[in-house]
């Protein structure tokens, strides 16, 4: 929503620079809020400009009127000659890069454990699979962009027979009540309690962000996000107390949107501010949770997480109304990011997991391999050396730049009618040969989780790249 500089002179900006700083702003990062919204929060910023120091997005707008208020104050760090000790799970699946960043993450003077998982793969800062636990701070990049992303796991009281005798069906809903991407939104409106949640209202950022997150509610990111209709087999006293058998079920997965890039983007670099670290480590630059950033930081990564899992309920209420099926079980688990845990008797931590979940025991998870290979159910162990994590899918084997150098979209569409699956969208970087065997990373954390159920994808939607 487009602000006139007249509109601005009256608000007080009255002075050219004031009003191409915000204007600027306005047109880069307020394109989904309204206009009351972006005249509110202008009119905060003036009242109160040391409100917006070192905001990523207003920062500079608050510094043209104040410049004194904006805290240069910064502590410098060292690494640890040595990296303390770390459990490694299927280590002869995971590339060298991946160990020397998880090594790297083990030798910054605020860690006290970590555990690197079998579907790891090299990620920015702490690897994809990377799991790190630190002492009364959050690492926003060990964390992620796509904060709190999750899977999500509903049964239904159908068989698995569904699938074949209402393929057409199935294939419209998903056309019709999913979307994916970052451009737009589902064509009709979403209603869920998340857009009412008070910490909206409590940082300049969320209450820009407001606005985008009404719009994106209900929809799915790009890139190895998808939605999809399968069948899985339940064992025996499987862990969601249903009986043996098949069953349809739908599996999601994607996170909290431009909220959680957004919300990462700003405290990331809020953070490379306040914690020096050496070139090769700025990726892990801290906040403790004993100042405001970092309250700030852990507030707005606990909503991501809350709205990435809003996104997942209503795209599983969507697609279950549409096709009148009774929901009878559901499990989720996310990864992306950071929980306080006790890690030893006594002893609390800040639990990075980065493409890792949660595997406490008798937590419920699920484990995916790819748009053509199994997806699992798993209760979780327990495992103290795994800092009570798993990994969150079968991970990567090449690129995604690899995988469109090597794979053609008529090999992809080969391989996929082999295995009787319906693709909708996609591309050749999520061609399934591009993922690691997930039956042989589910045995090298047989320590960490059981097998529950075996999940197999039949139609799926992806983003069309």
């Amino acid at each position: 929503m487009g602000i006139k500089p007249k509109e601005l002179s009256k608000l007080g900006y009255t002075d050219n620079i004031a009003r191409s700083l915000a204007l600027n702003i306005i047109s880069k990062y307020c394109k989904h809020n309204t206009k009351e919204v972006i005249k509110t929060t202008l009119t905060d910023l003036l009242d109160n400009p040391e409100k917006y120091k070192g905001d990523g997005i207003w920062g500079k707008l608050a510094e043209h009127f104040a410049p004194t208020i904006i805290d240069k104050q910064f502590s410098v760090y060292d690494l640890s000659d040595t990296p303390l000790s770390y459990k490694t799970y299927g280590g002869k699946f995971i590339e060298s890069l991946a160990k020397q960043q998880m090594e790297l993450a083990m030798r910054l003077p605020v860690t006290v454990g970590g555990a690197l998982m079998p579907d790891a793969h090299a990620g920015y800062g702490l690897p994809i699979g990377g799991v790190l636990a630190v002492e009364n701070a959050v690492i926003p990049y060990a964390v992620g962009v796509d904060i709190g992303c999750r899977m999500s796991l509903t049964i239904f009281d159908a068989k698995a027979d569904y699938l074949k005798r209402y393929p057409h069906q199935i294939k419209e809903a998903l056309k019709e009540f999913t979307h994916f991407g970052m451009d737009g939104c589902l064509g009709f409106p979403q209603e869920h309690e998340i857009l009412d949640r008070k910490e909206f209202q409590l940082t300049p950022l969320l209450r820009m962000l407001h606005g985008k997150v009404v719009r994106q509610l209900g929809s799915s990111g790009g890139g190895n996000h998808f939605v999809e209709f399968g069948e899985i087999e339940l064992i025996e006293n499987n862990i969601l107390n249903l009986p043996s058998g098949n069953y349809m079920a739908l599996l999601s997965h994607s996170g909290s949107r431009g909220m959680g890039a957004a919300i990462a983007r700003h405290y990331s670099d809020i953070a490379r501010e306040v914690c020096k670290l050496p070139r090769e480590a700025q990726h892990f630059a801290w906040l403790g949770l004993d100042t405001d950033a970092g309250q700030e930081y852990w507030m707005s990564m606990n909503l991501a997480g809350d709205f990435a899992q809003a996104c997942h309920e209503r795209i599983h209420i969507n697609l279950s109304k549409a096709l009148g099926l009774k929901v009878i079980a559901n499990v989720n688990n996310h990864h992306n990011f950071a929980w306080r845990e006790e890690i030893a008797p006594g002893r609390y931590a800040i639990v990075h997991r980065k493409g890792a979940t949660p595997a406490g025991k008798g937590i419920a998870g699920f484990i995916p391999g790819s748009m053509a290979t199994a997806g699992y159910l798993v209760c979780g162990k327990g495992n103290a050396d795994s800092l009570n994590s798993a990994s969150h899918g079968a991970g990567r084997a090449m690129s995604r730049q690899k995988a469109k150098e090597q794979f053609t979209q008529s090999a992809l569409k080969k391989l996929l009618s082999q295995q009787q699956v319906t693709l909708i969208g996609g591309s050749v970087e999520e061609m399934p040969l591009a993922y690691k065997d997930i039956d042989r990373i589910m045995p090298a954390q047989e320590s960490l989780v059981e097998i529950h159920g075996r999940f197999m994808p039949r139609i799926v939607r992806m983003n069309k790249e």
